[in-house]
């Protein structure tokens, strides 16, 4: 009987990954009882359906649906380990019934005295407690915790756009204490609507790389200083610069770019490192300025050189920008912001003058 037990489970395991290596099927589909529990490592590729997953006995393809219960583990991120009980769908598919995995002891106390909520994409880049987000203000790093409320996220998946609301940590980085579903009405400070946009969509074949701004760089052409020598690279109307718009001398850039029918480069998207704000700003009262762009801004703090002296705004609750496309430095803008609880001023607008 003890045989007969032990091999009725090989079968069933076997049958598993049969399945899961069967062509999809993609029809709907409610899982039923599980029958077997399977450990692995998530793949790139995961989406909000569709479970990628690495295991000793090959590569497999699980469904998620509105069934699956992922309260133990909504982190679905590349590199994350996992068990999962799966059930057999009428579609073919292995589904999903119940999703675990080990957690961690946080390691920093957080500053929850004051917060900030951004929106933004995670990134293929990260892995495991480091979340890796873009912003329209550029590229952040916030820290995922145990402790992180996801109860309006259903599972955190690269690719896609969350609403995430962190507070600093004693470790230096931002720390997520809560992530929700797309965008929510209190992010409005790291919004991914600013202006301006680009004209038309790039559909040429593009490469990236990764440098540092040189001295030379103008408004329509940026010069990057890479390991492979100094690329000139044009900046025009489809160019996406809302995650890099600062690009004064010495700011490291990540370009994606793309051969013209000029025979120039082009940037298609123009990518920043920036840190985030935990600043309360007082928009009840604003004031604008107008001055130059000092070059040692960067794309969390801009140094305006008015007639009054030089002025330091920070970057992390802009709101639009209209009338340039990015940041150089002498530029001429007319800015106007409001006092933050760090003592800061910050800007909400920018305008090209």
């Amino acid at each position: 009987m003890k045989r007969e037990r032990v091999a009725k489970l090989f079968m069933a395991y076997g049958l598993a990954l049969g399945i899961a290596f069967c062509p999809a099927v993609r029809l709907d589909a409610q899982a039923v009882e599980a029958f077997a529990t399977v450990e692995g490592t998530v793949l790139s590729g995961t989406t909000s359906e569709l479970l990628l997953l690495s295991t000793k006995e090959g590569r497999m393809e699980i469904k998620l649906d509105s069934n699956t219960d992922a309260s133990a583990c909504k982190v679905l991120l590349p590199g994350r380990e996992i068990s999962v009980s799966v059930a057999h769908g009428p579609d073919e598919y292995l589904h999903a019934v119940k999703i675990s995995s080990e957690k961690k002891t946080p390691g920093a106390t957080l500053d929850t005295s004051s917060s900030a909520t951004i929106i933004g994409t995670i990134s293929e880049k990260t892995r495991e407690d480091i979340l890796f987000v873009n912003t329209a203000q550029g590229e952040m790093e916030i820290k995922l915790d145990p402790t992180t409320n996801m109860g309006e996220c259903s599972v955190l998946v690269a690719g896609q756009t969350y609403s995430i609301t962190c507070v600093r940590g004693s470790d230096a980085y931002m720390h997520a204490l809560s992530i929700s579903d797309g965008i929510t009405s209190g992010a409005s400070a790291f919004a991914s609507n600013i202006s301006p946009a680009p004209a038309a969509a790039v559909t040429a074949q593009t490469m990236s790389v990764t440098g540092t701004v040189s001295e030379r760089t103008k408004e329509t052409l940026l010069y990057l200083s890479t390991d492979g020598g100094e690329m000139q690279i044009v900046i025009d109307a489809n160019t996406d610069a809302r995650a890099g718009m600062v690009i004064t001398p010495g700011r490291k850039l990540t370009v994606s770019f793309y051969h013209g029918s000029d025979e120039y480069l082009h940037a298609a998207s123009i990518t920043g490192v920036k840190d985030s704000g935990v600043a309360e700003i007082d928009t009840s009262s604003t004031s604008t300025v107008t001055g130059t762009v000092g070059s040692k801004s960067t794309e969390d703090l801009l140094y305006l050189k008015t007639p009054q002296g030089e002025m330091e705004l920070k970057l992390d609750t802009v709101k639009s920008v209209s009338n340039c496309k990015v940041i150089t430095s002498g530029r001429k803008l007319s800015v106007t912001c409001a006092r933050g609880s760090d003592a800061y001023m910050h800007a909400v607008d920018i305008t090209g003058a």
